[in-house]
């Protein structure tokens, strides 16, 4: 059977056991999702590059010390390693960018614009997308990235608590605060964004 045929777990094993090549029809293979996501959180392309790369660098050390436990997400281990690395370059660089969470007006959670479930939901024009997503880069960093998880990478809330190790209620009580918060900004800088 080729490699390419072959499931995560059956090319990890054949990594654990010694075959180099595995490793490279794994990063093949989630090349696009695992680089997308880091992109969509640090919205810089080298930076993107480095984490991505660096990511793979903790898979393999990781896969080599075997501490991979494999519970058939593989991609979800290997995005969790991703917004890991993410975090603490933010924290390096101190990049946290806050807005107070106080009394909002409106409740953006019961706003249709921007709690549909799937992207396909979000078909707005690409001047919108613009703006709201200009807005995402104002939020605090943990409610940036589930607002992007959610809205950009279609993830859903269980798939967003594992990844960032919360539970689901406080992933949906960001992303209900990072509704709020960009509702201020839109409101307290006259944006137009219908």
């Amino acid at each position: 059977m080729s490699t390419v045929q072959l499931t995560d777990y059956d090319l990890v094993r054949q990594f654990i056991d010694g075959d180099e090549s595995s490793i490279e029809v794994l990063i093949k293979r989630h090349k696009s999702k695992v680089y997308t996501y880091i992109l969509m959180l640090v919205k810089n392309q080298e930076l993107a590059e480095d984490i991505f790369q660096d990511t793979f660098i903790k898979v393999v050390k990781s896969l080599r010390l075997n501490r991979y436990k494999d519970d058939g997400r593989f991609i979800g281990w290997v995005l969790r390693i991703a917004h890991n690395l993410v975090i603490d370059h933010f924290r390096r660089q101190k990049n946290m960018r806050t807005i107070s969470n106080t009394d909002g007006k409106v409740d953006l959670f019961n706003n249709a614009k921007f709690s549909d479930s799937t992207i396909e939901d979000h078909m707005i024009s690409d001047q919108i997308r613009k703006k709201v997503k200009s807005l995402i880069d104002y939020l605090p960093e943990e409610q940036k990235e589930v607002v992007i998880m959610r809205h950009y990478m279609d993830l859903s809330f269980k798939e967003i608590a594992n990844l960032t190790d919360v539970s689901i209620n406080t992933a949906l009580g960001r992303m209900r605060y990072a509704l709020i918060n960009m509702r201020k900004l839109i409101e307290n800088n006259s944006i137009q964004v219908s």
